[in-house]
């Protein structure tokens, strides 16, 4: 106890995410886990491009001066794909958990082939064809934000519609760029929520619409940063909008989601799985 305390007087683990590539994949999959344990602080650490024994033994080094100094050992997630880079880790001073070692070897096994280990592949650019359409993708997402352009509607995906600051925008772009989602999004106004009636422009996509709605508290608390002046922020103004929202919603049978406690990553998730719109990027 005496000993870490005067080591790493935060408590903080460090945790290092090392990839031969962007650490993109390092990232998700070790950030997942992490995850459940709320209990615990990390540093997290991401080191990308790890494509010599060089530059894996300057890591190792790192890492282990980490656990020399804070006096407990850092949990080091991989995706490194060369056995040769994988093996300088093999006395590294930490946990080090390689996620390619755990899943490759076991499919291996069971296609009786052994994998090319290619650096690259998990991000490569092998599919021109994904990596355009999640270009063009996120032009459109652009393009038809906010309600700023609607002619384009017929050559959306899906046109996610609430009340100004429910997560529309990175919303869109997040189907857009990981998906390749042509998604468009529509801000509904106040005059269009005390009619209660759907917006004509909206009336020939309606099977493309998708709700997004928060909490009154949530929302507010978004709101007063953005603009704490005025009735935009009250809430009066934001209990009066959501209800409204939420009424329109049920009326016209929109489906929505509440993304209160959501991440992008699990609105998106939420959008695709009930919509059943195509997840377009393959690895």
């Amino acid at each position: 106890m005496g000993y870490v305390s005067r080591r790493n007087m935060s408590g903080k683990r460090t945790v290092f995410f090392v990839s031969d590539q962007t650490g993109v994949t390092a990232e998700t999959l070790g950030r997942s886990l992490l995850t459940q344990f709320e209990a615990h602080d990390f540093d997290q650490v991401t080191v990308p491009f790890i494509d010599s024994v060089d530059k894996a033994d300057e890591v190792v080094r790192r890492i282990n001066a980490v656990a020399t100094a804070e006096g407990l050992r850092p949990i080091v997630f991989s995706t490194l794909v060369q056995d040769e880079l994988r093996e300088r880790f093999s006395r590294v001073s930490g946990l080090f958990l390689d996620f390619f070692d755990a899943f490759l070897s076991p499919l291996e096994r069971e296609l009786q082939t052994r994998s090319s280990h290619t650096i690259g592949r998990a991000h490569g650019m092998r599919d021109s064809g994904a990596y355009d359409r999640r270009i063009e993708a996120t032009n459109f997402a652009l393009s038809n934000d906010d309600g700023s352009s609607t002619a384009d509607y017929a050559s959306a995906d899906v046109i996610l519609i609430g009340v100004s600051r429910t997560g529309k925008t990175p919303t869109c772009l997040y189907l857009a760029l990981a998906y390749g989602v042509f998604a468009a999004n529509y801000p509904l106004a106040e005059d269009e929520l005390e009619s209660g009636i759907l917006p004509k422009v909206l009336a020939p996509c309606r099977a493309k619409l998708y709700g997004l709605t928060i909490s009154p508290e949530r929302l507010q608390q978004i709101r007063r940063e953005r603009r704490p002046l005025g009735r935009y922020a009250s809430a009066e103004q934001v209990g009066f909008e959501l209800r409204s929202a939420e009424a329109l919603f049920r009326r016209y049978q929109i489906p929505f989601v509440d993304t209160t406690s959501f991440s992008i990553e699990e609105i998106a998730s939420t959008i695709l799985s009930g919509t059943g719109i195509e997840r377009r990027t393959r690895p």
